[in-house]
């Protein structure tokens, strides 16, 4: 395979035919650097959630509907401030963590539970320590047996999540109470799963805009849980640093993509993402799935911008379909070029994992991070990065499995992208001061 020549982006005032219908033609005909494959999507996130404590939080419009966004980010001693203060709510209806704005960090850990600790007592009192310690944390204040409170000097809009996997149910006896949907997903085609990245009986997301308090909430409550469970991955995630982008806008996965633009609206998550119906302890809660999908960067780096644009099926620049100009315009999959080629290829990521405008109950939310380990190269490349794909909706056999199959099927994003991790897991409902988590279930 040879380089494509790299070309300069054309200025912002082009117009979407002109920047790329040539090029288009061009790449679909000669160089042939793509082949139509099947995999899973890279995903796209954006975030939309009950607003975290902090009085200047905006508001990002998508189409007809706004949804609560970052605060904006001050300067000087009143932003450290700012930010140091900056909560988001432990207690609720609904966990924190999916409806919340996104962060700038994340700490996803699984756990197994101990051979000697498969009973309901033990997990009971597991989650009465951890989310006595998650609320404390959360609220600024230290767990009961941290002896490093200090480093919780800043909250940073820390957020815990907990979600239990199939396994976790069944180890406890309480197999008869998981939905259908808890468990591992479909084989599809191109998945290259390792056991490194996949499964848990538990697992834990724990987010913020201070890596620092991330980190330390992360070990406090791995901690907490030596003598129940042990840790079966950690997967470190970022996006934007808090500030170094506009409030609201919608962040960039490591292709340089605007990763989100899709999302239902916060509005739409009583049909989507919360659970209204099965047991008890699900109701107001959510089907977590969580796939690790490496970039092979190295190889994207041969594709020049429009045939990058050809790929996803949007702009670079600004996010828009390749037949609109702004970001959240409607895409025109029918429309044609003068070559009568269609603008919008057919097997573009966004044209895959688009639902059908009859079938709108499909859509999932998204809440991906991106990451880029520290070894450094795999065995594909200098690069070892990617992305850790998060989204929520009321059943991923309804929802996330449809979509991933018409990626399967053809995607032309999936010469640049193996899903290398896969789990599943239910994120019980939110709890009332003094509440633990899955209380209703660890008690029935």
């Amino acid at each position: 395979m040879t380089d494509t020549p790299r070309t300069e982006p054309e200025p912002a005032s082009a117009t979407a035919a002109s920047r790329k219908t040539p090029t288009r033609r061009q790449f679909l005909h000669g160089a042939g650097v793509l082949g139509a494959a099947g995999a899973v999507a890279a995903g796209t996130s954006a975030c939309a959630n009950e607003t975290a404590t902090n009085p200047t939080a905006g508001e990002k419009n998508s189409g007809d509907s706004t949804w609560p966004g970052q605060g904006t980010q001050e300067s000087g001693e009143a932003g450290e401030a700012f930010l140091a203060d900056s909560r988001v709510e432990f207690d609720g209806e609904h966990q924190a963590g999916i409806a919340t704005p996104e962060q700038a960090f994340i700490k996803l850990i699984a756990f197994d539970l101990k051979s000697n600790r498969e009973s309901r007592d033990d997990a009971t009192r597991l989650m009465r320590l951890w989310t006595d310690d998650a609320r404390r944390m959360c609220s600024g204040l230290a767990g009961l047996a941290d002896l490093e409170k200090e480093n919780l000097a800043s909250t940073a809009n820390l957020t815990i999540t907990v979600g239990f996997g199939r396994n976790f149910l069944d180890k406890l006896g309480l197999g008869a109470k998981a939905p259908a949907w808890l468990g591992d997903l479909p084989e599809y085609n191109r998945d290259e799963l390792s056991v490194a990245w996949s499964g848990g009986d538990l697992c834990l997301q724990i987010c913020g805009d201070d890596r620092f308090t991330v980190s330390h909430a992360a070990r406090f409550m791995t901690k907490a849980a030596r003598s129940y469970a042990d840790v079966t991955w950690i997967q470190d995630g970022f996006l934007h640093a808090r500030g170094s982008v506009a409030t609201g806008e919608t962040p960039r996965n490591l292709f340089g993509q605007l990763d989100g633009t899709g999302n239902p609206p916060v509005e739409e998550f009583d049909d989507l993402v919360w659970i209204s119906d099965g047991p008890e302890w699900l109701r107001g809660g959510s089907a977590m799935v969580v796939r690790r999908v490496a970039m092979l960067l190295d190889e994207w780096d041969i594709l020049d911008r429009p045939s990058r644009e050809v790929v996803t099926g949007r702009a670079l620049d600004n996010g828009a379909p390749l037949t609109g100009e702004n970001e959240f315009d409607e895409p025109d999959l029918d429309a044609r070029d003068e070559y009568g080629l269609p603008v919008i290829d057919p097997n573009s990521h966004m044209a895959r994992a688009k639902s059908a405008p009859d079938n709108q109950g499909e859509r999932i939310f998204r809440r991906p991070f991106n990451y880029d380990m520290p070894p450094g190269p795999d065995s594909r490349g200098s690069s070892n990065a990617g992305q850790i794909f998060i989204c929520f909706q009321q059943d991923p056999l309804r929802q996330f499995d449809p979509i991933q199959k018409r990626l399967d099927e053809a995607d032309r994003l999936n010469e640049w992208i193996v899903h290398i991790g896969s789990a599943v897991f239910a994120i019980p409902h939110g709890t009332a001061e003094g509440e633990y988590w899955g209380q209703d279930l660890l008690e029935d």
